[in-house]
């Protein structure tokens, strides 16, 4: 017997794929299951449940109700544990059979956003999913004493589970493929062509372009430091952040969508990733610091556990203009060097070893990791 890995939906990209897929890697003779998987080809062998075969997994909202139930009848199997990858509701798997009474283990990237911190998220601002909230949460707090042990992505993550789900938990930060953004990948002729005609020094902001990632803060740190901004990304918000530029007579050139190496060189080319998201824990700060690039972040949530302010970047607390004018010199005059070096330390070998020390130690399984 091994182990059985369990992740919600899989998506051909996501922060959390990329942990689902490295648990993959460090657990490769696990059993997989999810929701459903839309990936792609990514993710092959994986187990799907029942949701998968309605129309519900084309919408996340309205099989949100069912999740719960879907989780809670998982077929038989044999297991010495589990470890669900959970950002909604797979900490709540349970399986029929021997595998039923093994110990079950979460690597928790939150408790669902939709559910308990909706003024982070505004999916579940909306009165009917207020209401369906009302209903989970008890549900989900008592499911969340089953597992044996927890992992959070993230100190703050840890910090909102115990406010949730009543739980204490481990911080383990989740993979980032330092060594893809620090060895210079090669973008295209094309891509370098329209990197080359950029505005030099130029701020970065990157995500997709949806109101909560705050890219509109992007732009006034453009403007507070007098410098041209490049917005990397794509998505429904991009009116609004141009006419946000247009209004403040700011410069801003918008990149859409890059691929990863062009991406790695955007990095490398900006005076400062600026990142004013919350987030539980942020990826891309993480990426640019690998290229040696400092950082621009909101001291609140998990980026500030990653960017060591006045040494690889700048952390801000209010906004305004004359904090993100001085951010942004703090963040400039940062070495290169001790960005990089600061990136390493989130890297994938660092979370591989540490979640299969983890689940070695908390489920006392000498199979861990084993192919």
């Amino acid at each position: 017997m091994s182990g059985i890995l369990v992740h919600e939906w899989l998506a051909r990209h996501g922060g959390s794929e990329n942990v689902f897929e490295v648990l993959s890697d460090v657990f490769p003779s696990a059993e997989r299951f999810c929701l459903w998987n839309d990936s792609d080809g990514r993710f092959a062998d994986v187990e799907e449940t029942m949701l998968a075969r309605t129309p519900l997994r084309r919408s996340k909202a309205a099989a949100l109700p069912f999740m719960p139930f879907a989780w809670r009848r998982l077929p038989a199997r044999e297991a010495d544990w589990i470890l669900c990858s959970s950002h909604v509701f797979a900490h709540q798997a349970r399986f029929a059979g021997p595998a039923r009474e093994a110990p079950k283990l979460v690597y928790a990237h939150t408790p669902a956003r939709y559910v308990w911190t909706p003024e982070l998220d505004g999916r579940g601002s909306g009165a009917a999913a207020r209401l369906v909230s009302s209903i989970l949460k008890p549900q989900d707090r008592r499911r969340a004493a089953e597992p044996v042990a927890i992992a959070a992505n993230s100190a703050f993550i840890a910090d909102r589970i115990a406010h949730t789900w009543e739980r204490e938990a481990t911080v383990i930060h989740p993979p980032v493929d330092v060594a893809a953004f620090a060895s210079s990948p090669q973008a295209s002729e094309d891509e370098m062509a329209r990197i080359d005609a950029l505005p030099t020094p130029f701020l970065l902001g990157v995500s997709r372009f949806v109101p909560y990632k705050r890219l509109d803060r992007v732009i006034d740190a453009g403007i507070a430091a007098d410098l041209p901004v490049v917005l990397a990304g794509g998505g429904p918000d991009e009116d609004r952040l141009r006419a946000h530029a247009k209004a403040h007579r700011a410069r801003v050139k918008f990149v859409h969508n890059p691929s990863t190496a062009m991406l790695a060189e955007l990095y490398r080319r900006a005076l400062a990733l600026v990142f004013p998201a919350i987030e539980d824990f942020g990826i891309m700060p993480v990426e640019a610091m690998a290229t040696g690039t400092p950082v621009v972040a909101s001291a609140i949530g998990g980026t500030a556990e990653t960017v060591v302010d006045g040494v690889t970047g700048a952390l801000v607390h209010d906004w305004t203009g004359d904090e993100l004018r001085t951010a942004v010199e703090r963040a400039a005059a940062a070495d290169p060097a001790a960005c990089a070096a600061r990136a390493y330390e989130f890297d994938t070998a660092v979370f591989s070893e540490r979640i299969a020390e983890w689940v070695a130690s908390t489920t006392g399984s000498r199979a861990v990791g084993a192919a």
